[in-house]
């Protein structure tokens, strides 16, 4: 009987708790749509680029020329593949995630070591969030005689084998 008085004065209890968790998960969604997490840096489908150097990619060594830059898929953006147009050469390495200003042109980064060139970033196209190379290290060894500069090498989208040659320009490494 004593309960049944207080069902009886309480009776919108369960509907009052309900709208206060709707409430709370509508201010949750909401909350997490003004400040959504940060994105991984992805570079989708392919790129096409000509290297004129020799470099390396991570660990490995490769020759100058035509080169398909891709992000392996089922890595969690973390491990790319670049494998010459001719697939006779090919090398995985790892990347991170990094920032830079826009590009105007796909472009791989270079940093410069005396006469070595070692893969430093990839960027997409007018895309800030690109993908860091983390130094291997024979690049810190190499690195630490002087690092002269940064290389930018431009890169086409697609299946296109012609890819663009040349340097963009150089500037000092950061």
């Amino acid at each position: 009987m004593f309960t049944e008085s207080i069902d009886k004065a309480h009776p919108n209890d369960n509907s009052r708790k309900y709208g206060q968790l709707l409430s709370l998960v509508i201010a949750l969604v909401f909350a997490l749509s003004i400040h959504p997490a940060k994105a991984h840096a992805q570079i989708t489908g392919e790129l096409e680029v000509n290297i004129p150097f020799q470099f390396y990619a991570g660990d490995a060594k490769l020759p100058a020329g035509k080169y398909v830059v891709r992000m392996l898929d089922n890595t969690n953006l973390r491990l790319m593949e670049i494998s010459s147009a001719d697939d006779s050469v090919s090398a995985l390495f790892a990347v991170k995630d990094t920032q830079g200003p826009a590009p105007r042109k796909s472009e791989l980064l270079f940093n410069k070591s005396g006469n070595r060139y070692f893969l430093a970033k990839v960027f997409d196209e007018g895309n800030p969030d690109g993908s860091a190379v983390p130094e291997s290290q024979y690049e810190k060894r190499v690195g630490q005689a002087a690092a002269e500069a940064q290389e930018h090498v431009p890169a086409t989208i697609g299946h296109n084998r012609e890819a663009t040659s040349g340097l963009l320009h150089n500037r000092p490494h950061t």
